[in-house]
């Protein structure tokens, strides 16, 4: 009697959790919101379902999703610049890191920006700066809460040179004039949040939110050795530590995070 072929497991149905190393079923972690049932740690969520996660279903209006990055530079490093972006926008199904638009937070009208670990390492360059910085503009014109979603680990974008660097101050511009007209600035920090835009927008909300175990700050643990030789607190950058020593207002279980936001705008709403 002939054997029967042994049957593998299909791929991609198991993943492991990089903090507690268990392996765990792929379909109950995204039932959880993208966060391991084991040790609660909180994996990278993409664009869309940060949408889906935050705002009320169907409510979603995106905004200039036809501005399309270029190669100003003509810059090259493993490969060009150009030719990364193309496959960068294949592998994402993304035109760039950055995703705004209007949308409803349990029937609150807010203006939402999101930026996307999996394009880049969410790393800002002219067109996630212009995005977000519209995005300000119009949640000033409109007179709407303004949330913006930090998932840059790359801060800046070193293949566009300077013209990513003026993205720092371009965004925190609008966010300056936004302030002045009196508006409500919350800022999401997930993990991990660094460089330039840690720099610039990440910080600079009226109220500073953070899922948690989130890395947050400028430059790496590795990188301020090499540099100045200090040898960092444990726990150093994350957003725990943060939010003990006042750089972060409140640390929100994912699950959590609706609900959160549309208190604090009622809050401030009644003040």
């Amino acid at each position: 009697m002939a054997e029967r072929p042994k049957r593998g497991v299909p791929e991609g149905l198991w993943i492991r959790c990089p903090s507690c190393k268990a392996t765990v079923y792929k379909k109950e972690v995204e039932a959880r919101l993208h966060v391991c049932p084991e040790c609660d740690y909180h994996f990278a969520v993409p664009a869309p379902d940060r949408v889906a996660h935050l705002l009320d279903s169907d409510s979603f209006e995106e905004w200039y999703a036809d501005l399309m990055p270029c190669d100003p530079l003509g810059f090259v490093d493993r490969i060009p610049y150009s030719q990364r972006l193309v496959e960068e926008q294949k592998k994402t199904g993304m035109a760039d890191a950055a995703v705004v638009g209007k949308g409803f937070i349990r029937g609150r009208p807010v203006v939402l920006g999101i930026t996307d670990f999996a394009f880049m390492a969410g790393s800002m360059g002219s067109v996630v700066g212009e995005k977000l910085a519209r995005a300000a503009e119009q949640a000033t014109e409109l007179r709407l809460p303004l949330i913006f979603v930090s998932g840059s680990g790359g801060g800046a974008r070193m293949q566009e040179g300077i013209l990513s660097l003026m993205q720092m101050a371009k965004v925190s511009a609008a966010l300056a004039r936004y302030d002045s007209a009196g508006g409500l600035y919350i800022c999401i920090l997930t993990n991990p949040t660094m460089g330039g835009v840690a720099a610039s927008w990440a910080l600079q909300g009226d109220i500073t939110l953070a899922e948690p175990g989130a890395m947050v700050g400028f430059a790496g643990k590795r990188t301020i050795w090499n540099t100045v030789r200090l040898e960092l607190p444990d726990g150093f950058q994350t957003s725990e530590f943060l939010l003990k020593h006042g750089f972060v207002d409140r640390v929100v279980h994912r699950k959590d995070l609706r609900t959160e936001v549309a208190r604090i705008i009622d809050y401030c709403s009644i003040r």
